[in-house]
């Protein structure tokens, strides 16, 4: 797909973040958008930026889990724009938990939003993509290439992301069916992921998230724009931000030795933080010695 222009494209989790930024990036490059998102207000906001740029717009709330939801949005995109060339199925969420302490229902949430919905978006938008020979997109993460601690239920949606997108990739293939197929891994993206992360109770997590908010260096325009010149040249790896990159080829070189090696990152991380929090305590006790005094 070398040209956006009058093409309609379907986006999920367009409320913020990369889905955001994705249809921003459209919309200025002409594309026809079907955006949806379960957070209207922000879906609103997206829409209001997309109509700016002179895009023809529409939106729909949606819950990428509910798969009779996601059947009945595709037909209303085929009612509403006649079909689709584009789909990008990149609704998600993350939960910060050791698998000790992360709650079932947690766990179920993150794998029901980011791969399930991966799943019901990819069946139920098929047929409007081999109708158009279109392009499948679908967002994994950093963290479908390589495991991390606290991340358990990510890394297992984003690791099944990335084996049924090359899966589907092969059967488009071996039918030669005119679909294309592309999976993206984003590093480390400024967008709210880790704000509006589920987190167990517990020292650390607080950590964890500052530390990715120092860390996230790649913008959400930015990795949109990469997506986005991926898709036009046809890539099936979309590799999104150097710590991205590094991780690949990582992973790649080390093969079953790498989780030595973010184990080890990990515990000297998890050691600042723990020393992190007793500074914070202990200056916290010395201001209220210091007020006691003075009374």
């Amino acid at each position: 797909m070398e040209e956006f222009r009058a093409k309609v494209a379907v986006v999920t989790g367009a409320g913020s973040g990369i889905g955001r930024a994705l249809a921003v990036e459209l919309a200025a490059q002409g594309a026809r958008l079907a955006l949806s998102d379960a957070a209207e207000e922000g879906l609103a906001q997206t829409a209001a930026s997309c109509a700016e740029r002179g895009a023809e717009v529409r939106t729909y709330r949606l819950d990428v889990t509910d798969r009779l939801a996601v059947q009945a949005h595709a037909k209303e995109v085929r009612a509403d724009f006649g079909g689709a060339d584009l789909v990008i199925n990149n609704a998600g969420v993350t939960l910060l938990a050791s698998i000790t302490e992360a709650e079932w229902d947690d766990m179920r949430w993150v794998l029901d939003v980011d791969f399930w919905g991966v799943v019901h978006g990819t069946r139920a938008f098929l047929p409007l993509l081999v109708a158009s020979q279109g392009h499948l997109v679908n967002i994994s993460s950093m963290y479908g290439l390589t495991a991390a601690p606290a991340q358990s239920a990510y890394n297992a949606a984003k690791f099944a992301v990335r084996g049924f997108t090359e899966a589907v990739l092969q059967e488009m293939r071996v039918g030669d069916v005119p679909v294309k197929v592309s999976c993206v891994y984003p590093g480390k993206v400024r967008t709210d992921i880790f704000s509006n992360a589920r987190a167990a109770k517990g020292l650390g997590y607080g950590g964890i998230r500052e530390r990715f908010a120092r860390e996230a260096t790649t913008s959400a325009e930015q990795a949109a724009r990469l997506i986005l010149r991926g898709v036009r040249r046809n890539r099936v790896k979309i590799i999104v931000g150097a710590d991205a990159r590094r991780v690949d080829l990582l992973t790649r070189l080390l093969g079953t030795a790498y989780p030595r090696i973010t184990a080890r990152r990990a515990r000297t991380q998890a050691s600042q933080v723990r020393l992190e929090a007793m500074r914070t305590r202990l200056a916290a006790q010395r201001v209220r010695t210091s007020d006691h005094r003075q009374l």
